[in-house]
This record gives structure tokens, C-alpha cells and sequence, in this order.
């Protein structure tokens, strides 16, 4: 997807709303939509109620961490699309969008490689134990116990939640250094899975066998918490969780727990629960995980490239400009449901 479309600019000058970015500029943005003849307002909202002035007159709106809620969505008189900086949908109220007859669209397929990345060196990082190799020769210790103890990776099992497209990323990175993966998706078809040679397990059995867990689950009611104390306790000791998927779905309280009792080795997060960059404060005091030393975090960033990032800005304008041109988007949530409404 590039900003080099052409577009028939409309003449009434809809408005356009981005609630929130954190990439400095919307230059991208800028020049996409205003070939397609629409005024761009850029806000940097941290609560639902920064979005209530503007959501009566916007033709579109786009969002990065910023909740669309039925509160703004109920004042929209004109909005036409609600389009989303990345995958998931879940900080848009889809379901009163459709009742208002506007379409919901997405950024598929920008950072599939990234997260995969991030994810297998998350994974490798604390399976080599890295983080302590690192602080003791920074503190002058040069010894290789200092890390101890380190197991071979070749031979043990990785059990990969949720095998979309960055989970079937993950598979051939993981498989090249040996290990046996398996999954837990009680949604992909079993050819698929078996395409990868990647055996479909259910949750009890994926957190019994698994010597490395790496989540990959979209935020939904289902996946909320999916892993929490029961889950942990099921777990080998010793095992490494890694995430790359959406903070809330791991009970960070409980993982505290599992890590500072003993019976997890260590974790890798990309976000933690409290997701910090939907927060208008923010310190690492407010999670007891950050004290961890056998913690990594990250500040969401495994979906980051230069590349991935001005792809997804490019394609989420994009997604606008043609629905307020009168052309058909590449990514649309509720499309389906838009068009049942109206037959």
C-alpha cells in the first residue's frame, strides 16, 4: 500500500479526525487525505471525552490507542469510516458503529515480520539469559555461571496461542533452532497445521508439554486473562512465556506470582496489562513486574520497522480516503454486517 493513489477530491471538505498518533507527525496522513479533498485535524486523545467536540461534524476518524466507544460513536451525525491504526479492533465499538451504518476498517499484513522477529528474540534472549550475562560484565563479573542455568533449546517444545498469520510466522523461526512446536487455535483449520508441522493441542495440553509459551491472542472477552493462576500452575516449572499479542490477555498479577515464586524461569512482554500508552499517567510503579529481573519488556514495539510503521499509516488514510471517495477499502471489520443491515 503507498500514498501515490488517485483519487476524485470531494468539494464539501469532510472532516477528518485522528484521535491520537505517537509518530511525531501526520505528514502521511496529510497528504493522503487531502488528495481526497478532506480537512485533517490531529489530537492527541487519552480519553473518550477529548473525542466528543469533534465526533458530530467528522466524516471518518482514525485511531491509535484512543477508545472509539459507543459515547463518541452515539454523537457522530456524519461519520461515513472508523479506521484503525493496526489489527485489532477491539478499542472500537464495532457493533454500535454497524448500528449507526458506518464501516470499520483495519491495516492487515504490515508487520507480520517484525512481530515474528520480536517475538523469537524475546524468546532467545531469555532462554540464553542475556539480560543477566549483560548486567554482570557491565558490573565487572566476567563469568559464564552467571547466567547458570542455561538449557539447550534443540529438543524441547514451544506452544504457539493463536496460529494466525504472525503465529505461522513464528513457526519456521522457532523450527529452525530445533524445537517441536505445537498450538492451541480452536479456529484454524487442521490442514494448515499440519502444512507447518505444527501439532493442535487444547489449552490443557499446550501449558502441560509446553517449555516455551508464546502468545499470540487477539484481545477479545474470550482471551481476556487467558492466562492467569490456574494457568500458570499448569505450566512446567521452568517454563518461559513470551508476548506478543495483546497485554490484557496475560493476568499480570498472576504472573508476578508464577516469576517471583519460582515456578516460571522467566517472561518477555510487549505490553503489559495496564497498556501504558492508553494512559494519559504512566510509571512502571504501577506494575510490580518491572522490579523483575527476569522480566523483559518492551513499550509495544514489536510491530516496529521504519517500513511497517509508514505502511500502516499510509494504508489506514488510504482506507479512508476511498470510503470518503466513493471507492471500495482494501480491510473492512464489518463490511458483512453493514450490508445485511440494509437488505
Amino acid at each position: 500500500m503507498t500514498n501515490r493513489l488517485e483519487f476524485v477530491p470531494r468539494t464539501d471538505k469532510p472532516k477528518v479526525v485522528i484521535t491520537d498518533f505517537d509518530f511525531g507527525d501526520v505528514d502521511v496522513e496529510t497528504e493522503i487525505l487531502e488528495a481526497a479533498g478532506a480537512d485533517v485535524i490531529a489530537l492527541q486523545a487519552k480519553c473518550e471525552e477529548d473525542l466528543f467536540a469533534v465526533a458530530p461534524d467528522c466524516a471518518g476518524m482514525i485511531n491509535q490507542y484512543a477508545r472509539i466507544g459507543k459515547s463518541t460513536i452515539s454523537r457522530m451525525q456524519k461519520c461515513e469510516v472508523i479506521a484503525r491504526y493496526g489489527v485489532g479492533v477491539d478499542i472500537v465499538d464495532v457493533g454500535t458503529a454497524t448500528d449507526r451504518g458506518i464501516l470499520v476498517t483495519n491495516v492487515q499484513n504490515y508487520c507480520t515480520e517484525e512481530v515474528a522477529d520480536h517475538a523469537i528474540a524475546m524468546w532467545l534472549s531469555l532462554a540464553r539469559k542475556l539480560p543477566q550475562y549483560d548486567r554482570a560484565t557491565h558490573a565487572g563479573i566476567w563469568k559464564w555461571q552467571s547466567g547458570q542455568p542455561v538449557h539447550r533449546t534443540r529438543g524441547r517444545t514451544m506452544g504457539i496461542v493463536s496460529l494466525g498469520k504472525i503465529g505461522q510466522a513464528i513457526v519456521p523461526r522457532a523450527q529452525a533452532f530445533g524445537v517441536t512446536v505445537v498450538a492451541y487455535d480452536p479456529f484454524l483449520p487442521s490442514q494448515i497445521a499440519d502444512d507447518l508441522g505444527v501439532e493442535l493441542v487444547g489449552k490443557a495440553e499446550l501449558l502441560a508439554r509446553s517449555d516455551y509459551i508464546l502468545m499470540q491472542a487477539p484481545m477479545t472477552p474470550d482471551t481476556h486473562h487467558f492466562l492467569s493462576d490456574e494457568e500458570f500452575s499448569a505450566m512446567k516449572p521452568g517454563a518461559i512465556l513470551v508476548n506478543t499479542g495483546r497485554g490484557p490477555t496475560v493476568d499480570n498479577k498472576a504472573l508476578y506470582r508464577a516469576l517471583s515464586e519460582g515456578h516460571l524461569a522467566a517472561a518477555g512482554l510487549d505490553d503489559p496489562e495496564e497498556e501504558p500508552a492508553k494512559r494519559a499517567n504512566w510509571t512502571p510503579d504501577d506494575n510490580p513486574l518491572f522490579k523483575l529481573p527476569n522480566v523483559i519488556v518492551t513499550p509495544h514495539a514489536a510491530y516496529y520497522s521504519e517500513e511497517s510503521i509508514r505502511a500502516a499509516r499510509a494504508t489506514a488514510a488510504t482506507q479512508v480516503a476511498k470510503v470518503l471517495t466513493g471507492q471500495t477499502p482494501d480491510y473492512t471489520v464489518n463490511a458483512e454486517a453493514l450490508a445485511a443491515s440494509t437488505t
